[in-house]
């Protein structure tokens, strides 16, 4: 009797078909990026002096606890704030214009209290965290304070440079885009580094509370 041949499976499509697979997998699958903030540090400096003496009224002090409740002192006052009125605040803050005589802000439109910030050069804004603070609570906060010296420096930038019809932002990303001529990046440049002295970022952060 003759043997019968087992019959064959025709594998030619195979390769296709997994092609097609890995195709839909990689453009069908969603992945997660990782929320951060940018930070430049400043260069390390040697010798330096002692730090000059800074009035309380002068510092806007944050603080999160480990529930994640934000906790402001300034100008004498303290108590519990929500981040949806953290920028208000902290352009209120910033914006204040309390300072006299060699203190005074010509550019300040805010309430000129005296127990509050002098100028936008002495105006400092403090944060501490908990280490049990969430992460997303604390980029909030950030973005939030970023926020307020942003929307300063875009009032500014337009009052100062009209003709360019552009905010301080939208200035700062033409300036970061690559495909800008370098001749209108230097121009900007210029304009961008005078709006930063005017409204410096005095933003410091203080080493993380420990969770108890």
């Amino acid at each position: 009797m003759a043997k019968r041949s087992a019959p064959e499976v025709n594998a030619g499509s195979m390769a296709d078909i997994a092609f097609l697979l890995l195709i839909f997998f990689l453009v069908t699958t969603t992945i997660e990026t990782d929320s951060g903030l940018n930070r430049k540090l400043p260069p390390m400096e040697e010798n330096l002096e002692d730090p000059p003496i800074i009035k309380e009224k002068n510092i806007f002090q944050l603080s999160v606890n480990r529930n994640n409740q934000l906790l402001l002192k300034t100008g004498g006052n303290e108590g519990l704030i929500e981040i949806k009125n953290l920028r208000k605040e902290a352009i209120a803050f910033l914006d204040n214009g309390g300072g006299s005589g060699e203190d005074a802000c010509k550019n300040c439109q805010g309430a000129k209290n005296p127990k509050s910030s002098d100028n936008f050069q002495k105006a400092i804004i403090s944060l501490q965290n908990d280490r049990a603070t969430k992460y997303d609570v604390y980029l909030a906060v950030q973005n939030e304070i970023i926020a307020a010296y942003n929307a300063l420096r875009d009032r500014e930038f337009k009052k100062k440079f009209p003709a360019l019809n552009m905010s301080f932002v939208e200035a700062n990303a033409k300036y970061s885009d690559p495909r800008t001529p370098k001749s209108e990046k230097d121009k900007l440049k210029e304009k961008l580094e005078e709006i930063k002295l005017m409204i410096p970022q005095k933003f410091s952060e203080a080493e993380p509370k420990k969770a108890n």
